[in-house]
């Protein structure tokens, strides 16, 4: 009895299938949008902060993250009041946020145990999305790292070793003197560097900068609603956030400062 054959052509297909399941195996399926938010407090400047909500939505980004000070804080009897102040502005525009805990956010146990419930997750924590992946870390009031926060550092990245790209946020920038004198030596940047982490982010100084070193981009956030310590925009010292799109592999920032009559609406733009 003769075997029946299958069509060349449904053959041919099988194989082209084949083919493209091997060349998209290694490749990244990303293609989102955020936004990165800088300080809002250490002195509110009243209406910026509505104002970058405002100029974001032309963006429409699947997430916001920002780097810390969303309240101005200090005070455990006021701080949830604080919180729910900002819920109309965060209501209007429905974007799913993720928080990292600055110096004005949690000062005390209380206070943390209140950013926790307000923001949805724990002081310190990973998260991924599509390939990508975050770890947001918890430093408002340690200078450094602790090694607490090294050690889940470390398991986090371990976790999640095989994505691309790799971002790490916290609130104060320690790393901005070793990094500015082209020092590698710090356990931090030994850490990240093993496992491929891209981009550093925080916060904390209201102004903008951006350094690189052994391939590791280090950002902090300019101030989006803190008071400016500084002038000029080429210095970093202007009110905005960083638009982030991630194609592929490819991270691409835009820095944007909000437009008149609190900034000018200029912008500078990265890619890697």
């Amino acid at each position: 009895m003769r075997k029946k054959r299958r069509p060349i052509v449904f053959i041919a297909l099988l194989v082209l299938a084949g083919i493209a399941g091997i060349q998209g195996a290694g490749e990244s399926r990303n293609d989102f949008r955020f936004s990165i938010l800088g300080d809002r407090t250490g002195d509110v400047v009243p209406q910026v902060y509505e104002r970058v909500w405002k100029e974001m939505q032309q963006f429409s980004p699947n997430f916001v993250i920002n780097v810390g000070d969303t309240i101005q804080g200090g005070n455990d009897a006021t701080a949830v009041a604080e919180w729910r102040a900002l819920h109309p502005i965060w209501d209007k525009y429905k974007r799913v946020q993720y928080f990292t805990p600055g110096n004005h956010d949690i000062w005390s146990a209380a206070s943390r145990k209140i950013f926790e419930q307000q923001t949805g997750h724990r002081a310190f924590y990973g998260f991924n999305y599509q390939d990508a992946h975050f770890t947001v870390l918890d430093n408002s009031q340690t200078e450094n790292l602790s090694e607490e926060q090294m050690a889940f550092l470390a398991r986090d990245l371990e976790a999640n070793k095989n994505r691309d790209p790799k971002f790490v946020l916290f609130h104060k920038p320690f790393w901005l003197l070793p990094v500015m004198f082209r020092s590698s030596d710090f356990p931090f940047h030994r850490l990240i560097k093993k496992y491929g982490v891209r981009y550093v982010i925080g916060g904390h100084g209201h102004q903008y900068k951006r350094l690189e070193q052994d391939g590791v981009v280090y950002i902090e956030a300019g101030s989006s609603g803190g008071k400016l310590k500084g002038t000029g925009f080429s210095g970093g010292w202007f009110f905005g956030q960083i638009f982030t799109r991630v194609k592929g592999s490819k991270v691409e920032m835009t820095v944007k400062e909000i437009d008149a009559p609190l900034g000018q609406g200029r912008s500078v733009k990265w890619e890697e």
